[in-house]
């Protein structure tokens, strides 16, 4: 199954003529990307501009099946369009926004204010207690697919002090000796997903049922078992492409 670019033509015969619009940038080779806010009540299936040409994915499956540079793209877009269906209107003075600077920005004639777009930092972390990490299930969650908890970092909280909360609040556990991982922007709708590592301090859980449907240590080797592909006892892990697959990874390449 491939994923792909919509040439200008066909792009355009799928938006209305007032569809939002947003230049992303030029590609290596000079030709400039657009996201297009294209109809959402567009069928692929019925005769059309697209028709016997494929069909729309939402933008997590997609992105599976994109190419990572393309991915990235793809986020970018997703990031700014879904930013600007929801800043329509001035959040100081309540006038409808603009436009403006290509989609990066919108500015209220009213009253003069600039917009721009915002990330919101989330902590995702896996706790590790000797051989084994903390992950758990979000009552959203598909069954038996587990991961690293995560939450929003609130104002005047430092990364370290996020990890600490979340995991408390989440599963009760409390941890000391936090470690940053990496980043991976998360267009769902504008986060930035901090990755990290914690030492808890024990094994024993408390859980929070609002925020988790279910929550246990993994052992180091079953992890590695699950990585590779293999069925254990009906769990899954998220895929390569969401940074808690790479948290799950380093853990298992730990000594």
């Amino acid at each position: 199954m491939e994923a792909g670019y919509l040439q200008t033509p066909l792009a355009c015969d799928l938006a209305p003529v007032t569809a939002l619009s947003i230049f992303l940038g030029l590609d290596e080779d000079g030709a400039a990307l657009f996201a297009l806010d294209v109809a959402s009540d567009v069928d692929p299936s019925a005769e059309g501009p697209l028709a016997g040409l494929g069909h729309f994915r939402d933008a997590r499956t997609a992105a599976q099946l994109l190419p990572l540079e393309d991915a990235a793209i793809l986020g970018q877009a997703k990031a700014l369009i879904d930013w600007h269906q929801r800043h329509g209107f001035c959040p100081n003075c309540g006038a409808r926004t603009a436009l403006a600077d290509a989609g990066y920005r919108r500015h209220c004639e009213s009253c003069g204010a600039d917009h721009f777009p915002r990330t919101d930092p989330v902590v995702i972390m896996l706790a590790i207690h000797e051989d084994a990490c903390l992950v758990g299930r979000a009552p959203r969650f598909p069954k038996g697919m587990f991961s690293a908890l995560a939450g929003f970092i609130e104002p005047g909280e430092t990364i370290e002090e996020a990890v600490a909360r979340e995991l408390y609040e989440e599963a009760g556990v409390r941890v000391r000796d936090v470690s940053y991982f990496a980043t991976q922007p998360w267009p769902f709708p504008s986060s930035l997903m901090i990755g990290c590592f914690a030492r808890a301090e024990s094994r024993e859980i408390s859980l929070n049922d609002h925020e988790l449907a279910e929550a246990f240590w993994l052992e180091k080797a079953k992890v590695r078992a699950l990585l590779a592909g293999e069925k254990v006892d009906g769990l899954w892990v998220p895929p390569s492409i969401a940074i808690a697959h790479h948290l799950l990874k380093r853990f298992a390449e730990m000594s």
